[in-house]
């Protein structure tokens, strides 16, 4: 990349990066193009994104939404084409797609989240006494400014009230003076939430803030999102939060980008009619270039057969034609959009049996996490676990999967595949995805690529990226793989729904219902649970009850969610899956019937 600067009033330019100083939009990206050396991500993309918006940022898994991201961070490490303008002034707070805790030193949680506010306080303090043994006190007195101004932006005076107050917002003040080492991954993803608001950024970026959050903490997000009035980009796939947080939508699919200005319930009705009308216009166009085409088939056989000159300039035209024809055909990068086919599938069924008992099994590591928990899994049973974040669901999981515990008994012949929230314990991100295949029994390069081609990875030389290059979503969709090419008959899903776009988690929802034998998932995807699960085992004090699916939607209806909204949004479900299938048999006027229904529904969300 090329780096010339030049100064006015108005623009900063720095080779293709352009920062813009004054005007009301925040970012604005103009025919912006971008490649990895094996697949191509972007085809000059162009939005904006003005001052105040929550935008969400969507798209297919393995689309480049965190490359953008990247991107907008740090322009400057990129060799992309186009422009992409940010204001100068612009102050950034970022929260990462993966958890830092790891890195995290030991510090309370009121120490982590006021870092800054700690430190500039203890830069003014330590300034003042230099000034009371200081012979030279000018430089210190614009030293003291510089600091003074610094601790003013972040409403430093009133700090520790504010940092208060978002933690009760997020119901999490009961943390405060914990040690962020004794967090689980959700609780503390919401504390980095918190600390990247409270340092004031003019633009918030977050990238799946929601992965691996419990009800509670799902809808803290929620809040602590509504409360901020600063500039959003979020990228998500959460249903719950797309429909309840943002007032704009940047859709990014089949390397072009779409804005839509309103919140997303607005835009997915707005891109099914578009399916409608667009699916019904591709029909017209098709009768037409099969009717023309015929022509051209008979004014070739004309002008040749028979030599008849003025028939070569009629085919000449009609040829013409054809190709404008073909320019002109319908194209929808937003409404095809390509679902992986997720196909679960067990070699050994065993109808009846009891393939998982657990009995009187315990975990504690500094405090008890389980005790005297008890309980046993059929054959076809499908069981969700379920429990606020930091409960010990995952510890079990894998205690099951290892099958060495006294407590745990897996009946003989039982075949037992694991999917991981982490996902470097099942994949081996130094290994292309044709070595990590061929390394579970797949016997040549083109098995491989036939079968992965399947789970959405399609591109040419798509089976020699490397895994640790992939997107999470990327990362789970080959987890999936991996567990439906084992054929084991019972299967432990921790999170599987995480880094998931919606197409594909409704892809998994299909396979599970599929799946013949037993699953145990752990998982906070409401719909996924309601849609896929028999029951719930829910942890509580301690330890773990059955609980119906009836009474699981009507505990989490009266405790996480507005009055109504899941039996509107599951009729509003019903209803698409209608005009779907409508779609299917070219029923146009039974699928705008029922768009008229679904629009009558979603007003009432």
């Amino acid at each position: 990349m090329q780096f010339i600067t030049e100064y006015n009033e108005e623009l900063i330019f720095i080779g293709s990066f352009l920062v813009i100083k004054r005007g009301n939009n925040m970012i604005k990206v103009d025919n912006l193009s971008y490649s990895f050396p094996q697949k191509d991500l972007y085809n000059n993309i162009s939005f904006t994104l003005e001052d105040g918006k929550h935008c969400a940022f969507i798209g297919t898994n393995g689309s480049g939404k965190s490359t953008l991201i990247d991107i907008i961070m740090d322009p400057e490490k990129y060799m992309f084409d186009g422009k992409l303008a940010i204001d100068a002034n612009c102050r950034i707070g970022y929260v990462s797609q993966f958890s830092q805790l790891d890195n995290i030193k030991e510090i309370t949680v009121f120490e982590y989240i006021g870092e800054k506010f700690i430190k500039l306080q203890n830069e003014i303090t330590s300034i003042c006494s230099e000034m009371e043994t200081s012979l030279d006190i000018e430089p210190l007195l614009e030293k003291y400014q510089q600091v003074l101004d610094a601790f003013d932006a972040i409403n430093g005076d009133d700090f520790e009230n504010t940092i208060n107050k978002n933690l009760n917002l997020a119901n999490l003040m009961r943390y405060k003076d914990l040690m962020i080492s004794e967090l689980s991954g959700g609780e503390f993803k919401l504390i980095q939430v918190i600390k990247e608001m409270l340092n004031s950024p003019d633009l918030m970026i977050m990238d799946e803030p929601d992965v691996f959050l419990d009800f509670e903490n799902l809808n803290a997000l929620k809040n602590l999102i509504n409360s901020h009035s600063g500039t959003m980009l979020i990228i998500t796939h959460n249903r719950y939060i797309l429909n309840h947080c943002f007032n704009k939508i940047l859709h990014l699919e089949n390397m072009e980008l779409q804005e839509f200005d309103g919140n997303y319930i607005d835009y997915n009705f707005s891109l099914l009619q578009t399916k409608i009308e667009l699916q019904e216009l591709a029909i017209d166009d098709n009768v037409e270039l099969e009717r023309n085409e015929k022509l051209i088939k008979k004014l070739r056989f004309l002008a040749t057969e028979y030599d008849q000159s003025s028939k070569g300039k009629s085919l000449n035209a009609r040829v013409k034609i054809q190709e404008r024809l073909e320019k002109s055909r319908i194209k929808a990068p937003f409404v095809d959009i390509k679902q992986p086919n997720i196909s679960l599938v067990s070699n050994n069924e065993m109808v009846g049996t009891i393939v998982l008992k657990v009995s009187d099994y315990s975990v504690s590591f500094d405090d008890t996490l389980l005790e005297n928990v008890n309980f046993e899994i059929k054959s076809t049973d499908k069981v969700a676990i379920v429990g606020s974040n930091g409960t010990g669901k995952t510890t079990m999981l894998q205690e099951i999967f290892k099958n060495n515990h006294d407590s745990i008994e897996i009946t003989e012949d039982v075949e037992v595949a694991y999917l991981s929230q982490l996902q470097g314990k099942t994949l081996n991100e130094a290994n292309t995805i044709l070595e990590e295949f061929l390394g579970v029994g797949f016997k040549t390069n083109q098995e491989v690529r036939e079968y992965i081609s399947g789970y959405g990875f399609e591109e040419e030389g798509a089976i020699n990226q490397k895994i640790g290059s992939l997107s999470g979503g990327e990362k789970n969709i080959l987890q999936l793989a991996k567990v439906s090419a084992s054929y084991a008959n019972m299967l432990l899903l921790d999170e599987p729904t995480s880094h998931l776009d919606t197409y594909s988690q409704i892809a998994l929802e299909k396979a599970i219902e599929n799946y013949k034998g037993a699953i145990l998932m752990i998982s906070h995807d409401f719909y996924s649970i309601v849609n896929c699960m028999d029951y719930v085992l829910m942890i509580e004090d301690k330890t773990i009850r059955k609980m119906s699916m009836r009474k699981f939607r009507k505990m989490i209806y009266a405790s996480h969610f507005d009055k109504d909204y899941l039996e509107i949004e599951q009729k509003k479900k019903i209803v698409e899956t209608k005009i779907e299938l409508a779609l299917k048999d070219t029923d146009f006027t039974l699928a705008k019937v029922l768009s008229e229904e679904l629009e009558e529904l979603i007003k009432l969300l």
